[in-house]
């Protein structure tokens, strides 16, 4: 909840304040598109295979770093993961 909190409020400073990078080129977030369908899908598949790990997928290396070799498992699958949806992502709905 406060992950969510801190980034809307440092977003809407970034679109309010004009805030500009590193370079000097102004921050743009464009607004996405309305959606419900996608969201939900996308978060169910996204839920279903954190449920199915049983673990949040960003400890990932600290896991395997720490001896539980069968965190391996789970980066494999995620890569996997991450390649079909490179695979599948022009004929996907976004």
């Amino acid at each position: 909840m406060v992950a969510i909190v801190t980034g809307v409020i440092g977003i809407q400073i970034i679109k309010r304040k004009e805030v500009k990078d590193f370079s000097g080129a102004p921050i743009k977030i464009e607004d996405k598109e309305k959606g419900f369908t996608r969201y939900v899908i996308g978060g169910v598949l996204f839920g279903l295979g954190w449920a199915m790990v049983g673990s949040c997928p960003g400890p990932i290396f600290i896991l395997i770093g720490a001896g539980f070799w069968g965190a391996g498992v789970i980066l494999l699958g995620a890569l996997l993961g991450t390649y079909i949806y490179g695979l599948l992502k022009d004929i996907l709905p976004h």
